[in-house]
């Protein structure tokens, strides 16, 4: 019999089946971030393990769509780069008055360093110059799901 026509015997073809429905079945593993840590997503929750930072922003409708750019750009470039930042949500009024900014972070200290950051000030000035800001750190406090 030449070696690739070798009949597999009925343990092999079991183990092989086995093996693979199991990778069939298995989930993909979530990719991880440039410096190797977890993929995380926003995740709402009762609780104060994740420090929850939500800003108001009031604009005038004609700089909404402004302010919507000037922010996706500070998370994509900015944000997204500071250690403990988690994840960052922008949330648009149908009236283009407002925007609200749902932000989470491994901890309020984690907060405060990205404000410290020298690079931080002249965003937040091009920000203030089309929107006033009001800023809240939360607990999440209640969560119903369906």
């Amino acid at each position: 019999m030449h070696p690739l026509e070798r009949a597999f015997s009925r343990r092999s073809f079991v183990a092989t089946g086995l093996a693979t429905g199991m990778a069939l079945a298995t989930r993909p593993i979530p990719a991880h971030s440039q410096d190797r840590s977890a993929q995380m997503e926003t995740t709402i929750r009762a609780g104060n393990d994740i420090a929850t930072q939500i800003n108001i922003c009031t604009v005038e409708p004609e700089n909404q769509h402004k302010l919507m750019q000037l922010l996706k750009d500070g998370t994509d470039g900015f944000f997204s780069k500071q250690p403990g930042w988690i994840s960052t949500n922008l949330l648009s009024s149908k009236d283009g008055r407002r925007v609200l900014i749902y932000s989470q972070w491994r901890s309020a200290k984690d907060i405060e360093a990205f404000r410290q950051n020298p690079n931080f000030g002249p965003y937040l000035q091009d920000l203030t110059a089309i929107a006033k800001f009001e800023t809240m750190l939360c607990d999440v406090a209640y969560v119903h799901h369906a």
